[in-house]
């Protein structure tokens, strides 16, 4: 016998010596794998061409990266070369691919695998976020879990009011009502209080940003996290440590401390080091009271020393939990965030089909979510934007009318014009009602970008501005909302 590990020599054989070749057997080497389809298109998975990829990470130890060539680098110089997705024709970028002993296995190596991928450029968008929050929401939901054709929209609509819901809320002033409830209720040691807390605040708050930011990510992380903490009416019951947790959340977001790494993309220096004293602080404590149950570590803490250490080093013990958990009331604010949106009501059932809440089958909520993971470009109230880049076609078909002349009057809904985008052609209707003054684009199939003008108008009415100081006051009065919840 002889073994062969290589497809294309199989077929060589094959071709050479045909039936003279003894009757082939399998050998398994890898018992599951698992594929994620890396495409060109935006946050609610809806096509997004003429980024340029300006920096592709190198596969890791266990990722099959099939990308068509896109992350070569320049043999000479070993400089990536820049890649512009035009999309004229497909939106797949690449297939990243692991596999595993099992399948909670591969389904792990893919979660790292896509963690450590850094994809960045200019005017990119790609589903390598989608990808990343819902393989860590099969993780934590069930990897042999059976969705349906019916899954993925009520799923981006889902993720979508996680989004809404985090736009409502304000960390900065979040964290600066516990900072004063600490003051007020260590009115003696104010100052020190003070010092600890505002040492720790960018700790807490630079992650939640970018989950905030980051919705697919948030969606990944509470699912994987759905039994870390209980909200009652007495405030927050911690089940998991929210020093261990926030440590893992840095890890999770790829923020972990590297030397040469630029601050942007991980945890401070000064924040590492915090942190890292607090993760040590609360192993050794583990291993004195032999258990990691946090509940039995609090109630271990509340109580008298235990025997071997004495008053004052167990008083100390006591000072720096107290110190380290100073502040960790604000990572409650993605359990509210789930609980207010019934986040964990799209659950898999004991048959692995998936219970998808009719609510987020509403077509209308499915279309207004799309827009909040999505928001459409910022425009002046006379002019129409394109709301994304493309091919741009003002009539149905060749000889055709066009959709609208200048002059002409609209209603919202309204067909304006099509924009062709990786071969689909997507009718984009008018979001109010008025009169076109003006056509900025002359012809067919020219190509737009995301943000250009394409029509000035005149609008019917008069479109009401909100004041950044309205939006500051309606986000402190949601996050009050929450603040109620950990008083």
């Amino acid at each position: 016998f002889f073994i062969v590990e290589s497809l294309v020599e199989v077929m060589a054989l094959l071709a050479r010596h045909g039936k003279r070749l003894p009757k082939p057997e399998r050998i398994v080497r890898e018992k599951t794998s698992v594929e994620a389809r890396m495409n060109a298109t935006n946050q609610a998975l809806q096509p997004h061409a003429g980024g340029i990829i300006e920096n592709w990470s190198n596969a890791i130890p266990g990722e099959i990266r099939d990308d068509q060539g896109i992350s070569t680098h320049n043999p000479d110089t070993d400089v990536f070369m820049k890649y512009h997705l035009a999309g004229a024709y497909d939106s797949n970028i690449a297939l990243l691919l692991t596999t595993g002993e099992t399948r909670m296995d591969s389904y792990q190596r893919l979660a790292e695998i896509l963690r450590r991928t850094e994809l960045r450029g200019k005017d990119l968008a790609t589903n390598l976020e989608f990808h990343y929050g819902l393989v860590h929401w099969f993780i934590g939901n069930g990897i042999n879990a059976r969705p349906s054709t019916r899954f993925i929209v009520p799923y981006l609509t889902l993720v979508g009011l996680l989004k809404e819901q985090a736009n409502q809320l304000d960390l900065d002033y979040a964290y600066g009502e516990i900072r004063q409830r600490y003051l007020d209720e260590n009115s003696d040691q104010a100052a020190e209080w003070a010092a600890v807390l505002d040492a720790k605040k960018l700790l807490f708050t630079r992650p939640l940003e970018r989950l905030f930011a980051e919705p697919h990510y948030m969606s990944g992380w509470l699912s994987i996290n759905k039994k870390a903490l209980q909200m009652t009416d007495n405030g927050v019951q911690w089940l998991e440590n929210p020093i261990l947790l926030l440590d893992r959340l840095y890890h999770y977001l790829n923020m972990d401390y590297e030397t040469g790494k630029p601050a942007r993309y991980m945890i401070w220096d000064h924040d590492a080091e915090i942190l890292s004293d607090a993760v040590s602080f609360y192993k050794a404590l583990e291993e004195k009271l032999a258990t990691q149950d946090f509940t039995a570590i609090e109630q271990a803490i509340a109580g008298d020393a235990p025997q071997g250490i004495s008053s004052e080093e167990w008083a100390s013990v006591r000072s720096a939990h107290a110190g380290y958990m100073a502040g960790t009331e604000l990572l409650a604010i993605l359990a509210h965030i789930a609980s207010t949106t019934g986040f964990f009501d799209l659950a898999v059932q004991p048959d692995l089909s998936i219970d998808i809440p009719e609510r987020l089958t509403d077509d209308a909520l499915q279309k207004r979510m799309a827009k909040v993971l999505v928001p459409p470009p910022v425009a002046k109230s006379d002019e129409i934007l394109a709301a994304s880049g493309g091919m741009f076609y003002p009539r149905e078909a060749p000889g055709m009318d066009v959709f609208v002349n200048e002059g002409d009057h609209f209603e919202a809904g309204d067909t304006l014009y099509i924009v062709e985008v990786m071969k689909m052609f997507n009718k984009v209707v008018a979001p109010f009602s008025g009169t076109i003054e003006k056509v900025l684009i002359d012809g067919d199939g020219v190509i737009i970008k995301k943000g250009q003008p394409l029509f000035k108008v005149n609008p019917d009415e008069k479109i009401e501005v909100v004041t950044p100081e309205q939006i500051a006051a309606e986000r402190r009065a949601a996050t009050d909302g929450f603040l109620k919840h950990i008083a």
